[in-house]
């Protein structure tokens, strides 16, 4: 296998524009639900803290839906330049359900975004928060349509094959295919984790920095009171999804497990291992007896299948789906300790003050895209050898370019890449070392302007 020929740089190319693409739409799916919830509040208390909040998160989630803009518009050209093959056999499918995409999420953000970023005093307060509201409901939107055209490739279905293309014959079937569920779901909830993480580890850095004021203490609570509810449930979740899987894409769990030959009787779970797809043997493994079968079928003996019971051309590459499922599984079970540690110090009355836990919540940041990151190398290589799972091959979905090209195009990225998002992550971290508020003791006296104290206007101002 010749890893720098034109079909595995093009893979490389996508895989390195998703990668920093993907991250930008989960902040600004959470952060928009965040900021419809702290306007929610303002609305109802008039507690300016709020405010404060509200206008201190709304940058980061500027920037970050800007730069998630830039990165899926390059991603769209790709589909053209490197993966022509792929859009002339799945471009009856897939091309409708992105459009959809634009003609309803895109525009409806982009009627209200500017409302939401520059309509403060210049729009009534319930106008305002709708326009936050439909940018939300327009982040949820997109991800209903961009999962449903990728869940489509993972277990595709309401579709012909006519002169060797794909046809739509049942658009019900192929937009609520059988995995689409599960993943939207389990990316929605994904989004709103790293969102919430994001705004725990700042509310943390300005805590261990002795920062004190209402709307770091309530960034930080509000947080920490999302992902305790979050955690749990995507777990809950991730195990449905698990099932899914095995029952749609078998080989792909074989080969997330590590696991070679059918088991019968019971199939056991390994913990560790490293994966060798020429011996294929797992080597070193670490194994729980019995544990695959009760977390993958919820009985004490199910079957799961081998590898070896698929041809080796059709095999996902093993040694990394093993190891990203349990970077990913790993940091969802760290996440949901940090929750529930952070409602034991709650109960205790020392949530604010425990400053060995502050550092495990900032150290925690940026594990939300992490752990999205991992699931998404996951599902995508588990995927392979297909493009269209069991429909058509990558293989057959790549361009006709050349090696140089791919190569040179590839470099340009990773250059451009670095510059441009760099800088802009860059930016947001500075921003987020400045915190919420005003840094006073307390905000909670004051009223939001335009709803109950209108004297304070002038105070307040903006």
């Amino acid at each position: 296998m010749n890893i720098f020929d034109a079909f595995h740089l093009a893979r490389l190319q996508f895989a390195f524009t998703v990668s920093f693409h993907i991250a930008f739409p989960a902040i600004s799916i959470g952060m928009a639900s965040f900021l419809a919830v702290l306007e929610w509040r303002l609305l109802l208390t008039g507690d300016v803290a709020y405010k404060d909040m509200y206008r201190f998160w709304v940058k980061i989630f500027a920037v970050g839906f800007g730069m998630g803009v830039v990165s899926g518009v390059v991603m769209a050209y790709e589909f053209g330049t490197n993966w022509s093959g792929f859009s002339t056999i799945a471009g009856n499918i897939t091309g409708p359900l992105l459009t959809y995409e634009v003609l309803t999420a895109f525009f409806l953000e982009a009627g209200f975004l500017g409302v939401m970023l520059f309509g403060w005093n210049r729009v009534s307060p319930k106008a305002h928060f709708f326009a936050t509201v439909m940018v939300a409901i327009g982040t949820l939107i997109s991800t209903f349509w961009i999962l449903s055209s990728n869940s489509f490739m993972q277990t595709p279905q309401g579709y012909a094959i006519q002169n060797g293309r794909i046809v739509p014959v049942d658009w019900w079937k192929i937009i609520f295919n059988p995995s689409f569920p599960f993943r939207l779901a389990h990316m929605t909830i994904a989004a709103f984790i790293v969102a919430a993480f994001i705004v725990a580890a700042c509310g943390a850095w300005h805590l261990l920095k002795g920062r004190r004021d209402v709307p770091v203490k309530r960034s930080f609570s509000m947080a920490l009171w999302m992902l305790l509810f979050l955690a749990p449930i995507q777990i809950v979740v991730g195990d449905a999804h698990g099932l899914n899987t095995r029952e749609y894409q078998p080989a792909k769990i074989a080969a997330i497990e590590g696991l070679w030959e059918t088991e019968h009787g019971g199939t056991a779970l390994n913990l560790v291992g490293l994966p060798d797809m020429n011996a294929e043997v797992t080597r070193y493994a670490i194994q729980v007896p019995h544990l695959g079968s009760l977390i993958l079928t919820h009985s004490w003996d199910g079957e799961i299948r081998g590898l070896k019971e698929f041809p080796p051309q059709d095999r996902p590459f093993s040694p990394i789906v093993f190891w990203t499922f349990r970077l990913m599984a790993g940091l969802g079970m760290l996440m949901l300790l940090t929750a529930v540690l952070g409602l034991l110090l709650r109960r205790g009355g020392k949530l604010y003050e425990a400053r060995w836990f502050q550092w495990l919540v900032f150290c925690m940041g940026p594990s939300g895209i992490v752990a999205l990151l991992a699931g998404w190398i996951t599902t995508e290589v588990g995927r392979q050898p297909w493009t269209v799972y069991g429909v058509v091959r990558t293989i057959d979905s790549v361009s006709p370019i050349g090696a140089q090209q791919a190569g040179v195009s590839l470099l340009i990225f990773v250059i451009v890449y670095f510059l441009v998002f760099g800088t802009g992550v860059y930016y947001m971290l500075k921003m987020m070392s400045k915190g919420p508020g005003t840094g006073v003791e307390s905000t909670e006296s004051l009223k939001y302007p335009g709803l109950h104290n209108r004297a304070l206007d002038a105070v307040v101002g903006d």
